[in-house]
Formats: structure tokens, C-alpha cells, sequence
């Protein structure tokens, strides 16, 4: 059996640290530290955090990955990422793996997966 429990945050990169907090706060995270003008921010994500740095410029990052959130209603998040103008890939559809989703790709390029098991 594995020590490991959970994870406890995340954190992603970012060239622009307030265009990044504004993105992050019109889809409902909540700030715990930070904000536009700090190196890092933290956000709640249940029990984790969602953490931002600041990264120069001149340094680059290519594909990473995908980052998958639960919700409570993806419906819902889906409506204000949209009430924002923020861009969704496309609408929130049921997958034959058993979650309800959508993407939305942040500013900077990271892909966010907001989902919700279906109950069957």
C-alpha cells in the first residue's frame, strides 16, 4: 500500500500573474494568498490548492498535460466561465467513461478538465 494520500496543490506557471488571477477568479476560485501583483497566488480547491508563479518571460513550456477538477455542476461552470468570455473547447457533454466535462485552456496554455461523475 502507498504512503501517498492526496495531492495537496498544484501549481502552474504563468507570464502574466493578473491576467492569470482575473482568469482564475471569473470561474469561482477562491484567493487565499497572493493576487495580481504577487509572485505566487493560491487558490482553494477543496481541500488543495490551485497555486500560480510567475515565470520570466523568456522562459517557455511546451504541452504538459491536463488538469481535472470536480465540481458540483459543471452546467454551472460552464455558464460562467462563458458569462466571463472565456472560450470552453465545447459545451459540457456526458463521456462514455462516466463524467460529465469540458475543457477550457487558461492563458498561458494549461488545459483544465472541469468534471463530475454521473450517477447511474
Amino acid at each position: 500500500m502507498s504512503d501517498i494520500q492526496s495531492i495537496s496543490a498544484v501549481t502552474l506557471a504563468t507570464h502574466d500573474m493578473a491576467r492569470a488571477v482575473r482568469f482564475y477568479r471569473a470561474l469561482g476560485f477562491e484567493m487565499r494568498y497572493g493576487g495580481e501583483e504577487a509572485g505566487f497566488t493560491s487558490f482553494a480547491a477543496g481541500d488543495g490548492c490551485l497555486n500560480l508563479i510567475a515565470q520570466p518571460a523568456a522562459r517557455r513550456w511546451s504541452w504538459w498535460g491536463r488538469l481535472i477538477l470536480y465540481v458540483r455542476d459543471v452546467d454551472v461552470v460552464y455558464q460562467r466561465a462563458r458569462a466571463a468570455g472565456l472560450a470552453p473547447e465545447a459545451a459540457p457533454r456526458d463521456a462514455e467513461w462516466g463524467e460529465r466535462y469540458f475543457h477550457l485552456t487558461d492563458p498561458d496554455g494549461h488545459e483544465l478538465s472541469f468534471a463530475k461523475p454521473l450517477r447511474r
